[in-house]
């Protein structure tokens, strides 16, 4: 958290720095390179018995070098690298039995406080961009839509209730994550979706119902970008 804010307040410092007025206006300006985001995390293709409850939440930042493709720069493709933190509460349980891990499906009888899938990500953004800024604008509309390519660095499952914890690392996720990316908005605030491709565990892993658990995620909330 304290690399968050320190992070915050350092890329916030440069962007005013970058827009103070009486600087003469650069035709080769770049736009957007830094982004911060919060979202909301749906799980789709889910189990029948599967439901979610709780604050599903994620955050994500990083650096996307803004690389124009026309003379007015409104065009743009953009490449970039993030890190991503998302959590997933559900009453999907996962229990683990040496190196290996079974699921069950908490009912109404079970008396529990919170159960999470959290995941750690190296992101990699790609976009194609599109907005109506200046040299001298900072407020403008922007759409920008692409992919984003993601590596689990690590996923943990815990399970809290009034008389223990039971928390440990999870190595039943699908490492490599994948899915489209679409962000739209207006001067600070802008609309995020991800939505993804590919499946949060990989192949095999089934519920106690024998279904798979697939459990594609579908992120969606708020980015900020800044210079």
């Amino acid at each position: 958290m304290r690399f968050l804010i320190v992070f915050l307040i350092s890329i916030t410092g440069a962007n005013l720095m970058a827009q103070m007025p009486g600087e003469p206006a650069d035709p080769r300006y770049f736009e957007d390179q830094f982004y911060l985001g919060l979202n909301y995390n749906l799980l789709q293709d889910k189990p029948n018995a599967v439901s979610q409850n709780n604050l599903s939440y994620g955050i994500h930042f990083g650096f996307i070098k803004d690389l124009p493709l026309n003379s007015k720069r409104t065009l743009a493709a953009g490449l970039g690298l993030g890190y991503g933190v998302n959590s997933y509460y559900s009453n999907l349980r996962a229990i683990r039995n040496g190196s290996s891990f079974q699921y069950l499906f908490l009912d109404n009888t079970t008396s529990y406080r919170r159960n999470k899938l959290e995941t750690h990500l190296i992101e990699l953004p790609v976009q194609l961009r599109w907005r109506n800024s200046t040299a001298s604008e900072f407020k403008f509309w922007r759409v920008y839509a692409g992919m984003k390519f993601g590596y689990i660095v690590g996923s943990r499952s815990k399970f809290v209730t009034a008389d223990f914890i039971d928390s440990f690392y999870n190595t039943d996720t699908e490492n490599f994550q994948y899915g489209l990316t679409l962000d739209v908005g207006y001067n600070t605030f802008n609309l995020h979706v991800y939505y993804g491709l590919n499946g949060l565990f990989e192949d095999g892993v089934v519920g106690p119902d024998g279904q798979s658990l697939q459990l594609t995620p579908l992120r969606i909330g708020l980015i900020f970008y800044i210079l």
